[in-house]
């Protein structure tokens, strides 16, 4: 696999305010960039690229956890998900942000994706584009010539300047051809004929093992299953349903993605989602105190702005 990497990857650093990080290490990231081959991995870490994420086996012996690859065994670290790619370090919901999350160690990337006025499904967050790009409008309002013209760097960073906001195809071709997986969020109401452009996308670049999709909306994940049954799905939540199992079952769930905030009063709740073949993941976790009380509830997975630092901390925790 060639590791050239696209101009606008050459020239970029990592972004000094917001975490404190040297001008040394700065340069020396920018240096692997450039000079490293991209580590290839596999797409679930040990277990190879079509199943599922690093966790292939459920930490209790549940004969209905044991059918998910995607509950983790005791033992294992969480998952790390890239919250909108390393969205601490470079602007979030590009490319770059997505490489800096793979260079730090991210197998998974966690993005949005919504349609373009003519109905191109691109990689945004906010329903505008005013906060992270030189444009202004909703991004419904806007065609894709004209979202393909903005700059999604300079708002981060000067160094960031020509980074644009990705369409979800080209998202997908880079991870197909640099390696990852995509946690792919359906971002707000979806069409049916939307979501079945998203999935035309995905299937289009033949990883659909490599992709979960997950949605707070519970019709575009319908849609989504009744569309490509094959794909995962998460649902995402602020706060508990009265029974996530009993919901999880409904939907046919392959993981149940909270806030973790959510999981505070009610931790015997991933032990419930296990039992049901369910994973869980939380959002968003930046700190290592959270960290350490998420693990030790046995969450599957954990969804951060700090990709390479949560990284580190899963391969030390048991080194004290």
């Amino acid at each position: 696999m060639k590791d050239a990497l696209p101009p606008v990857f050459r020239s970029h650093r990592r972004r000094t305010a917001g975490f404190a990080v040297g001008a040394v290490a700065v340069a020396a990231l920018a240096a692997v960039f450039v000079t490293a081959p991209s580590p290839p991995f596999s797409p679930s870490g040990a277990s190879g690229p079509s199943s599922g994420p690093s966790a292939p086996r459920p930490a209790e012996p549940d004969a209905k956890a044991s059918e998910s690859p995607w509950i983790r065994p005791a033992g294992a670290p969480p998952t790390v998900f890239a919250h909108r790619g390393a969205s601490s370090a470079a602007p979030e919901n590009t490319l770059v942000a997505d490489e800096v999350a793979r260079r730090g160690g991210a197998k998974w990337i966690e993005n949005d994706v919504q349609p373009s006025k003519d109905g191109v499904p691109y990689v945004l967050h906010d329903p505008t584009v005013d906060r992270t790009t030189d444009g202004t409008g909703p991004i419904r309002s806007l065609t894709s010539a004209q979202l393909d013209a903005l700059d999604a760097g300079s708002w981060f960073a000067p160094v960031y300047a020509g980074a644009r906001v990705p369409t979800l195809a080209a998202q997908l071709a880079d991870l197909r051809e640099r390696g990852g997986n995509l946690l792919l969020e359906i971002k707000g109401l979806h069409s049916r004929d939307e979501v079945a452009r998203i999935v035309r996308d995905v299937r289009e670049q033949a990883i659909t093992r490599r992709v979960l999709v997950q949605s707070f909306d519970v019709p575009s994940l319908r849609y989504a299953h009744e569309l490509a049954p094959e794909l995962p799905l998460g649902l995402l939540r602020a706060t508990l349903d009265a029974d996530p199992a009993a919901l999880a079952r409904e939907l046919g769930l392959t993981a149940y993605n909270v806030a973790h905030t959510a999981l505070t009063d009610k931790p015997d709740v991933v032990g419930e989602l296990h039992a049901a073949g369910v994973a869980v993941n939380v959002w968003t976790v930046d700190t290592p105190g959270r960290w350490k009380a998420v693990d030790d509830l046995g969450v599957d997975g954990i969804i951060t702005n700090r990709p390479a630092e949560l990284a580190g901390w899963t391969a030390g925790r048991g080194a004290v």
